[in-house]
């Protein structure tokens, strides 16, 4: 007879998760061992493979999750209608606060797809182009020149976006001398500014 789901299944699997991507983020994906991660979580080798049957996935996901909450904020935000340059601005406070507590599942992210089949990185791939797709859209919004077919710079210009998003868990801190939202104005002027320029 198949195990009954708990009524507590999601919320503990959310816990592995996080618990897990701080392990992989501090030993890499090569090294860190699921004993490594039960160890970390509380739990046991038996229960964590329970809930996940391998480190691949494990791996995806954590990735996924990460990525399916991301684009499901972003495209709430998308689907609100404003000004291009105000949109842009919503959209990179979206992303920011979104990374706020989550600088392990972003590394792992950046490092860990190189881990996963096939399969696995098709579908995180899916997800991730959704979330560029919103950002696309607007930066054409903003600046149409750069999707001309002649010198097609919408795409490179999207991810100098994500370039700039995603070095954050790089150097931020909470208790540092700029706030996250103030950042992500900061940012955001620095990237309208710059597509001014972009020929």
């Amino acid at each position: 007879m198949a195990r009954t789901r708990a009524s507590d299944f999601e919320e503990k699997q959310q816990g592995l998760l996080m618990s897990a991507a701080a392990v992989f983020a501090e030993h890499g994906m090569e090294k860190a061992s699921m004993a490594q991660v039960a160890a970390h979580s509380g739990v046991s080798k038996a229960l964590l493979y329970h809930y996940y049957p391998s480190k691949d996935a494990l791996i995806f996901a954590i990735i996924h999750t990460h990525l399916v909450e991301l684009e499901a904020s972003v495209s709430v935000a998308a689907q609100v209608s404003r000004p291009p340059e105000e949109q842009l601005r919503v959209l990179v406070g979206v992303v920011l606060e979104k990374y706020r507590g989550a600088d392990d599942a972003h590394r792992v992210q950046l490092i860990g797809g190189a881990a996963l089949a096939y399969e696995q990185r098709r579908e995180i791939r899916a997800v991730e182009r959704q979330i560029v797709g919103h950002f696309s859209d607007v930066l054409r919004r903003v600046h149409p020149e750069l999707d001309r077919p002649d010198r097609p710079l919408l795409m490179p210009v999207t991810m100098t976006v994500f370039g700039v998003m995603n070095s954050v868990y790089l150097w931020f801190r909470e208790e540092g001398p700029i706030t996250r939202s103030d950042y992500a104005q900061v940012a955001t002027t620095l990237i309208l500014e710059g597509i001014k320029a972009v020929r």
